[in-house]
Protein backbone atom coordinates (compact mmCIF):
# COMPACT_ATOMS: atom_id res chain seq x y z
CA UNK A 1 0.00 0.00 0.00
CA UNK A 2 1.25 3.37 -0.89
CA UNK A 3 1.92 5.92 1.84
CA UNK A 4 1.57 9.85 1.79
CA UNK A 5 5.10 9.77 0.70
CA UNK A 6 4.74 8.31 -2.57
CA UNK A 7 1.35 10.58 -2.98
CA UNK A 8 1.35 13.74 -4.50
CA UNK A 9 -1.33 15.99 -3.49
CA UNK A 10 -3.30 14.44 -0.66
CA UNK A 11 -6.71 15.61 -0.29
CA UNK A 12 -8.26 18.55 1.72
CA UNK A 13 -11.66 18.62 3.81
CA UNK A 14 -14.22 20.86 2.50
CA UNK A 15 -13.95 24.38 4.14
CA UNK A 16 -16.96 25.84 6.24
CA UNK A 17 -18.95 23.50 8.52
CA UNK A 18 -19.73 20.04 8.80
CA UNK A 19 -23.35 20.11 7.07
CA UNK A 20 -23.86 18.12 3.63
CA UNK A 21 -20.42 16.18 4.13
CA UNK A 22 -18.91 13.08 5.95
CA UNK A 23 -16.81 13.61 8.92
CA UNK A 24 -13.10 12.82 8.16
CA UNK A 25 -11.50 10.60 10.68
CA UNK A 26 -7.74 9.47 11.76
CA UNK A 27 -7.15 6.53 14.15
CA UNK A 28 -3.99 7.01 16.22
CA UNK A 29 -3.33 3.65 17.06
CA UNK A 30 -3.70 0.61 15.87
CA UNK A 31 -3.91 -2.21 18.50
CA UNK A 32 -6.77 -3.65 19.95
CA UNK A 33 -9.07 -0.99 21.07
CA UNK A 34 -8.23 0.77 17.62
CA UNK A 35 -8.81 -2.10 15.63
CA UNK A 36 -11.86 -3.95 17.14
CA UNK A 37 -13.84 -0.74 18.93
CA UNK A 38 -13.13 2.74 17.68
CA UNK A 39 -12.92 1.20 13.85
CA UNK A 40 -16.22 -0.85 14.11
CA UNK A 41 -17.74 2.24 15.09
CA UNK A 42 -16.58 4.44 12.27
CA UNK A 43 -17.31 1.95 9.46
CA UNK A 44 -20.76 2.11 10.67
CA UNK A 45 -21.70 5.56 10.40
CA UNK A 46 -19.87 5.34 7.41
CA UNK A 47 -22.51 3.09 6.19
CA UNK A 48 -24.54 5.66 7.31
CA UNK A 49 -23.22 8.54 5.34
CA UNK A 50 -21.42 10.35 8.23
CA UNK A 51 -17.91 9.34 8.67
CA UNK A 52 -14.80 8.56 6.56
CA UNK A 53 -12.00 7.18 7.77
CA UNK A 54 -9.19 9.16 5.93
CA UNK A 55 -5.78 7.69 8.11
CA UNK A 56 -4.23 5.91 10.81
CA UNK A 57 -1.19 6.40 12.82
CA UNK A 58 1.04 4.29 14.52
CA UNK A 59 4.82 4.53 15.33
CA UNK A 60 5.02 0.79 14.08
CA UNK A 61 5.45 1.47 10.25
CA UNK A 62 4.88 -2.35 9.31
CA UNK A 63 1.56 -2.39 11.81
CA UNK A 64 -0.08 0.71 10.08
CA UNK A 65 0.79 0.04 6.84
CA UNK A 66 -0.91 -3.36 7.56
CA UNK A 67 -3.92 -1.98 9.34
CA UNK A 68 -4.45 0.53 6.42
CA UNK A 69 -4.20 -2.44 4.12
CA UNK A 70 -6.78 -4.70 5.81
CA UNK A 71 -8.98 -2.25 6.66
CA UNK A 72 -9.07 -0.57 3.51
CA UNK A 73 -7.85 3.13 4.85
CA UNK A 74 -6.37 4.94 2.38
CA UNK A 75 -3.12 6.86 4.30
CA UNK A 76 -0.55 5.44 6.70
CA UNK A 77 1.25 7.64 8.78
CA UNK A 78 4.09 7.15 11.87
CA UNK A 79 3.87 10.70 12.37
CA UNK A 80 0.65 12.25 13.50
CA UNK A 81 1.90 15.95 12.99
CA UNK A 82 2.37 15.51 9.54
CA UNK A 83 -1.02 13.26 9.12
CA UNK A 84 -2.90 16.31 10.98
CA UNK A 85 -0.79 18.80 8.24
CA UNK A 86 -1.99 16.78 5.01
CA UNK A 87 -5.23 15.17 6.18
CA UNK A 88 -6.83 17.84 8.55
CA UNK A 89 -9.09 15.58 9.83
CA UNK A 90 -12.45 16.37 11.51
CA UNK A 91 -12.14 13.78 14.57
CA UNK A 92 -8.93 12.13 15.82
CA UNK A 93 -9.63 8.71 17.69
CA UNK A 94 -7.00 8.28 20.10
CA UNK A 95 -6.41 4.86 21.07
CA UNK A 96 -2.93 4.67 22.55
CA UNK A 97 -1.40 3.93 26.15
CA UNK A 98 -2.54 6.82 28.71
CA UNK A 99 0.76 8.55 28.75
CA UNK A 100 0.52 9.49 25.37
CA UNK A 101 -3.07 10.76 25.27
CA UNK A 102 -1.97 14.35 26.49
CA UNK A 103 0.61 15.49 23.76
CA UNK A 104 -1.73 13.66 21.08
CA UNK A 105 -5.17 15.11 22.14
CA UNK A 106 -3.50 18.62 22.22
CA UNK A 107 -1.82 18.24 18.88
CA UNK A 108 -4.63 17.34 17.41
CA UNK A 109 -6.59 19.99 18.86
CA UNK A 110 -4.66 22.62 18.05
CA UNK A 111 -4.62 20.99 14.01
CA UNK A 112 -8.48 21.84 14.42
CA UNK A 113 -9.10 18.29 15.04
CA UNK A 114 -12.53 17.34 17.34
CA UNK A 115 -10.89 14.58 19.41
CA UNK A 116 -12.24 10.80 21.33
CA UNK A 117 -9.86 9.83 23.06
CA UNK A 118 -9.81 6.36 25.39
CA UNK A 119 -9.66 6.26 29.18
CA UNK A 120 -8.16 6.73 31.32
CA UNK A 121 -8.12 10.34 29.87
CA UNK A 122 -4.96 11.36 31.15
CA UNK A 123 -2.51 9.76 34.07
CA UNK A 124 -3.39 12.86 36.00
CA UNK A 125 -6.15 16.05 36.84
CA UNK A 126 -2.94 18.51 35.80
CA UNK A 127 -2.82 16.91 32.42
CA UNK A 128 -6.94 17.31 32.21
CA UNK A 129 -6.67 20.87 32.73
CA UNK A 130 -4.08 21.20 29.96
CA UNK A 131 -6.11 19.35 27.58
CA UNK A 132 -9.29 21.32 28.46
CA UNK A 133 -7.10 24.84 28.23
CA UNK A 134 -6.65 23.97 24.46
CA UNK A 135 -9.91 23.43 23.62
CA UNK A 136 -12.10 25.76 21.74
CA UNK A 137 -14.40 28.58 23.61
CA UNK A 138 -17.03 28.46 21.04
CA UNK A 139 -18.13 25.51 18.75
CA UNK A 140 -14.81 23.56 19.49
CA UNK A 141 -12.83 21.71 18.77
CA UNK A 142 -13.81 19.85 22.08
CA UNK A 143 -11.78 16.67 23.56
CA UNK A 144 -14.34 14.08 24.37
CA UNK A 145 -13.41 10.71 26.90
CA UNK A 146 -14.64 7.28 25.92
CA UNK A 147 -16.79 6.23 28.67
CA UNK A 148 -19.27 3.88 26.52
CA UNK A 149 -21.10 2.40 29.31
CA UNK A 150 -23.28 6.40 30.18
CA UNK A 151 -24.68 5.53 26.42
CA UNK A 152 -27.24 3.32 25.10
CA UNK A 153 -31.08 2.79 26.29
CA UNK A 154 -30.58 1.43 29.60
CA UNK A 155 -28.59 4.30 30.99
CA UNK A 156 -30.50 6.28 29.47
CA UNK A 157 -33.79 5.15 30.77
CA UNK A 158 -32.58 5.11 34.69
CA UNK A 159 -30.77 8.36 34.18
CA UNK A 160 -34.30 10.10 33.18
CA UNK A 161 -35.86 7.82 36.48
CA UNK A 162 -33.21 9.37 38.86
CA UNK A 163 -33.35 13.16 37.24
CA UNK A 164 -37.13 13.04 37.18
CA UNK A 165 -37.19 11.00 41.00
CA UNK A 166 -39.80 9.13 39.38
CA UNK A 167 -38.49 6.55 42.26
CA UNK A 168 -37.82 8.99 44.98
CA UNK A 169 -34.47 9.81 46.40
CA UNK A 170 -30.90 8.02 45.61
CA UNK A 171 -30.22 7.20 49.05
CA UNK A 172 -27.76 4.03 49.07
CA UNK A 173 -25.52 2.83 45.77
CA UNK A 174 -23.32 0.10 45.46
CA UNK A 175 -20.33 0.55 42.52
CA UNK A 176 -18.22 -2.54 41.91
CA UNK A 177 -15.53 -3.59 39.40
CA UNK A 178 -14.47 -6.97 40.53
CA UNK A 179 -11.89 -8.31 37.58
CA UNK A 180 -9.17 -11.11 37.25
CA UNK A 181 -5.66 -10.20 36.15
CA UNK A 182 -3.31 -13.01 36.33
CA UNK A 183 0.73 -12.55 36.83
CA UNK A 184 1.23 -12.92 32.92
CA UNK A 185 -1.30 -9.88 32.73
CA UNK A 186 1.48 -7.85 34.79
CA UNK A 187 4.36 -9.50 32.62
CA UNK A 188 3.44 -6.84 30.00
CA UNK A 189 6.56 -3.99 31.21
CA UNK A 190 3.96 -1.08 30.97
CA UNK A 191 1.32 -2.46 33.40
CA UNK A 192 0.94 -1.49 37.16
CA UNK A 193 3.50 1.22 36.51
CA UNK A 194 2.36 4.64 37.55
CA UNK A 195 3.94 6.54 35.02
CA UNK A 196 2.99 4.05 31.98
CA UNK A 197 -0.76 3.22 33.28
CA UNK A 198 -1.66 5.94 35.50
CA UNK A 199 -2.85 3.77 38.32
CA UNK A 200 -4.13 0.40 39.30
CA UNK A 201 -7.90 -1.14 38.79
CA UNK A 202 -9.30 2.12 40.18
CA UNK A 203 -7.96 4.31 36.80
CA UNK A 204 -7.88 1.45 34.81
CA UNK A 205 -10.58 -0.61 35.30
CA UNK A 206 -12.76 0.71 37.72
CA UNK A 207 -13.39 4.10 36.05
CA UNK A 208 -15.94 2.49 33.65
CA UNK A 209 -18.59 2.01 36.52
CA UNK A 210 -17.47 4.80 38.83
CA UNK A 211 -18.37 7.29 35.36
CA UNK A 212 -21.21 5.74 35.29
CA UNK A 213 -22.52 5.92 38.72
CA UNK A 214 -21.65 9.49 39.21
CA UNK A 215 -23.47 10.14 35.23
CA UNK A 216 -26.76 8.53 37.43
CA UNK A 217 -26.13 10.05 40.73
CA UNK A 218 -24.65 13.65 39.77
CA UNK A 219 -21.62 15.39 41.68
CA UNK A 220 -20.08 13.35 44.89
CA UNK A 221 -18.83 15.88 48.14
CA UNK A 222 -16.19 13.61 49.64
CA UNK A 223 -14.52 10.06 50.14
CA UNK A 224 -13.20 8.09 52.04
CA UNK A 225 -10.74 5.39 51.38
CA UNK A 226 -8.38 2.61 51.35
CA UNK A 227 -5.51 0.69 49.25
CA UNK A 228 -3.59 -2.46 49.18
CA UNK A 229 -1.32 -4.38 47.16
CA UNK A 230 -2.48 -8.46 48.03
CA UNK A 231 -1.59 -10.38 45.82
CA UNK A 232 0.50 -8.48 41.93
CA UNK A 233 3.98 -7.27 42.56
CA UNK A 234 2.94 -4.00 40.95
CA UNK A 235 3.78 -0.15 41.39
CA UNK A 236 0.25 0.49 42.00
CA UNK A 237 -2.91 -1.00 44.23
CA UNK A 238 -4.40 -4.61 42.50
CA UNK A 239 -8.10 -3.58 44.74
CA UNK A 240 -9.00 -0.91 46.50
CA UNK A 241 -12.35 0.46 48.56
CA UNK A 242 -14.06 3.37 49.27
CA UNK A 243 -16.87 5.14 50.88
CA UNK A 244 -18.60 8.38 48.63
CA UNK A 245 -20.92 11.27 49.74
CA UNK A 246 -22.79 12.40 47.18
CA UNK A 247 -24.38 16.26 46.77
CA UNK A 248 -28.17 14.79 47.04
CA UNK A 249 -27.21 12.80 50.27
CA UNK A 250 -26.90 9.61 48.65
CA UNK A 251 -23.62 7.22 50.40
CA UNK A 252 -22.08 4.81 48.18
CA UNK A 253 -19.40 1.53 48.20
CA UNK A 254 -17.02 1.68 45.44
CA UNK A 255 -14.79 -1.86 45.66
CA UNK A 256 -12.27 -1.91 42.63
CA UNK A 257 -9.87 -5.37 42.48
CA UNK A 258 -8.21 -7.31 39.97
CA UNK A 259 -8.37 -9.88 42.18
CA UNK A 260 -11.55 -11.62 42.05
CA UNK A 261 -11.99 -14.70 40.36
CA UNK A 262 -15.80 -14.47 39.23
CA UNK A 263 -15.45 -11.25 37.59
CA UNK A 264 -18.66 -9.06 37.51
CA UNK A 265 -19.29 -5.23 36.67
CA UNK A 266 -22.17 -3.74 39.12
CA UNK A 267 -23.95 -0.52 40.11
CA UNK A 268 -26.99 -0.91 42.45
CA UNK A 269 -29.05 2.00 43.45
CA UNK A 270 -31.27 2.08 46.13
CA UNK A 271 -34.19 4.78 46.26
CA UNK A 272 -36.92 5.41 48.32
CA UNK A 273 -39.39 3.42 46.00
CA UNK A 274 -37.22 1.06 44.00
CA UNK A 275 -34.17 -0.33 44.02
CA UNK A 276 -32.77 0.02 40.58
CA UNK A 277 -29.36 -2.79 39.28
CA UNK A 278 -27.22 -3.45 36.64
CA UNK A 279 -25.41 -6.27 36.35
CA UNK A 280 -22.92 -7.04 33.17
CA UNK A 281 -19.22 -7.11 32.36
CA UNK A 282 -18.21 -5.25 29.77
CA UNK A 283 -21.30 -4.05 28.21
CA UNK A 284 -25.10 -4.05 28.83
CA UNK A 285 -28.09 -4.23 27.23
CA UNK A 286 -31.97 -3.66 28.65
CA UNK A 287 -31.39 -7.06 30.39
CA UNK A 288 -28.78 -6.15 32.72
CA UNK A 289 -30.80 -3.66 34.06
CA UNK A 290 -33.69 -4.33 36.99
CA UNK A 291 -35.79 -2.81 38.69
CA UNK A 292 -37.95 -3.81 41.69
CA UNK A 293 -40.21 -1.54 43.24
CA UNK A 294 -41.41 -0.89 46.91
CA UNK A 295 -43.81 -2.94 48.24
CA UNK A 296 -46.53 0.05 48.07
CA UNK A 297 -45.85 1.17 44.63
CA UNK A 298 -48.57 1.26 42.42
CA UNK A 299 -48.98 -1.67 39.47
CA UNK A 300 -48.95 0.70 37.03
CA UNK A 301 -46.11 3.02 38.18
CA UNK A 302 -44.02 -0.06 38.76
CA UNK A 303 -44.61 -1.49 35.07
CA UNK A 304 -43.68 1.83 33.30
CA UNK A 305 -40.25 1.90 35.45
CA UNK A 306 -39.77 -1.49 33.58
CA UNK A 307 -40.05 0.18 29.84
CA UNK A 308 -36.67 0.68 28.56
CA UNK A 309 -38.17 1.03 24.97
CA UNK A 310 -36.16 -0.30 21.83
CA UNK A 311 -32.84 -2.09 23.58
CA UNK A 312 -29.71 -0.06 22.49
CA UNK A 313 -26.54 -1.60 24.56
CA UNK A 314 -23.77 0.33 25.61
CA UNK A 315 -21.34 0.57 23.19
CA UNK A 316 -18.39 2.56 21.15
CA UNK A 317 -20.89 2.99 18.27
CA UNK A 318 -23.64 4.65 20.33
CA UNK A 319 -21.32 7.63 22.25
CA UNK A 320 -19.71 8.18 18.78
CA UNK A 321 -23.18 8.16 17.53
CA UNK A 322 -23.82 11.29 20.16
CA UNK A 323 -19.88 13.06 19.79
CA UNK A 324 -20.92 13.19 15.91
CA UNK A 325 -24.28 14.76 16.47
CA UNK A 326 -22.43 17.35 18.97
CA UNK A 327 -19.98 17.96 16.21
CA UNK A 328 -22.65 18.75 13.95
CA UNK A 329 -24.42 21.34 15.88
CA UNK A 330 -21.39 22.36 17.53
CA UNK A 331 -22.16 21.89 21.17
CA UNK A 332 -20.11 20.23 23.81
CA UNK A 333 -20.51 16.63 24.18
CA UNK A 334 -20.86 14.74 26.86
CA UNK A 335 -17.66 13.05 28.56
CA UNK A 336 -16.00 16.08 27.73
CA UNK A 337 -14.82 19.12 29.49
CA UNK A 338 -15.95 19.58 33.23
CA UNK A 339 -18.21 16.40 32.50
CA UNK A 340 -15.46 14.28 31.11
CA UNK A 341 -13.24 15.58 34.74
CA UNK A 342 -15.30 14.35 37.21
CA UNK A 343 -14.33 10.73 37.37
CA UNK A 344 -10.70 11.41 36.96
CA UNK A 345 -10.90 13.71 40.08
CA UNK A 346 -13.04 10.79 42.12
CA UNK A 347 -9.46 8.43 41.45
CA UNK A 348 -7.50 11.08 42.88
CA UNK A 349 -9.55 11.61 45.42
CA UNK A 350 -9.83 7.89 46.36
CA UNK A 351 -5.80 7.66 45.73
CA UNK A 352 -5.20 10.90 48.10
CA UNK A 353 -7.86 9.42 50.95
CA UNK A 354 -6.28 5.90 50.62
CA UNK A 355 -2.46 7.11 50.81
CA UNK A 356 -3.26 9.65 53.56
CA UNK A 357 -5.94 7.95 55.86
CA UNK A 358 -7.93 11.22 55.11
CA UNK A 359 -11.09 12.52 54.01
CA UNK A 360 -10.78 14.23 50.48
CA UNK A 361 -13.51 16.47 49.78
CA UNK A 362 -14.81 17.15 46.06
CA UNK A 363 -12.29 20.68 44.58
CA UNK A 364 -9.33 20.28 47.06
CA UNK A 365 -6.92 18.46 44.99
CA UNK A 366 -5.74 21.41 42.74
CA UNK A 367 -2.33 23.57 41.90
CA UNK A 368 -0.15 23.21 44.66
CA UNK A 369 -1.41 19.42 45.73
CA UNK A 370 0.85 16.63 44.93
CA UNK A 371 -1.98 14.33 44.03
CA UNK A 372 -2.65 17.03 41.53
CA UNK A 373 0.70 16.42 39.08
CA UNK A 374 0.96 12.43 40.13
CA UNK A 375 -1.98 10.14 41.46
CA UNK A 376 0.30 8.36 43.87
CA UNK A 377 0.95 12.07 45.06
CA UNK A 378 4.85 10.96 45.60
CA UNK A 379 3.70 9.13 49.34
CA UNK A 380 6.68 6.63 50.50
CA UNK A 381 5.54 3.38 49.64
CA UNK A 382 3.41 4.32 46.63
CA UNK A 383 5.46 6.69 45.13
CA UNK A 384 7.70 4.69 42.31
CA UNK A 385 11.04 3.98 44.04
CA UNK A 386 14.02 6.15 42.06
CA UNK A 387 16.91 3.70 40.33
CA UNK A 388 19.53 5.41 42.55
CA UNK A 389 17.39 4.07 45.78
CA UNK A 390 16.88 0.50 44.52
CA UNK A 391 20.84 0.10 43.83
CA UNK A 392 21.68 1.88 47.60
Amino acid sequence: MSTPETRPGTSQPPSGPLAGRRVRAAIIGTGAIGRGSHLPALNRLAEEGETEVVAAVDIDAIAVEEFCEQTGIPHAYTDLDRMLEEQRPDLVSICTPPTLHRAQTIAALRAGAWVWCEKPPVPTLADYDAVEAEEGTESGPYASIVFQHRFGSGSRHVRRLLAERAMGRPLVAHCQTTWYRDTAYYAVPWRGRWATEGGGPAMGHGIHQMDLLLDLLGPWSEVRAMAGRLVHDVETEDVSTALVRFENGALATVVNSVLSPEEVSRIRIDCERATVELTHLYGHSNANWRIVPAPDVPGDEAAAWQDFGADVPSSHLEQLRELVASMRKGERPRSSGADGRTSLELIAALYKSAFTDSTVRAGEIGPGDPFYTAMHGNVPGWAPVAAEEVSA
